[in-house]
């Protein structure tokens, strides 16, 4: 039985491959409908309309218009990284009450 990070892990590598399909990599509009199936409330909550254009340029380091793994896990890593600060600040303020 696969521990949480396991699954974590490897609900990350499928969701990439799903989205990606055969051709290993997302192009703009699979980062697209991933980032709208995957974190709808990320883009809902984003005011700049260019949201997703401006991940993909930050992503896209070779600039040929595809983001492979290690660029979408980077992604994650950032997302993981901002929900968490945003976390400890809520819960800190939370514990001063």
């Amino acid at each position: 039985m696969p521990s949480q990070m396991e699954h974590a892990m490897e609900t990350m590598m499928f969701t990439f491959h799903k989205f990606a399909g055969d051709k290993g990599f997302l192009t703009k509009e699979d980062l697209r409908l991933l980032m709208e199936k995957e974190f709808p409330g990320f883009l809902e909550n984003q005011k700049d309309p260019l949201a997703v254009d401006k991940i993909m340029k930050d992503l896209d380091q070779c600039r040929d218009g595809k983001v492979g793994f290690q660029s979408f896990f980077s992604l994650i890593a950032g997302l993981i990284i901002a929900c968490n600060d945003y976390f400890v600040v809520h819960m800190k303020q939370k514990g001063k009450k």
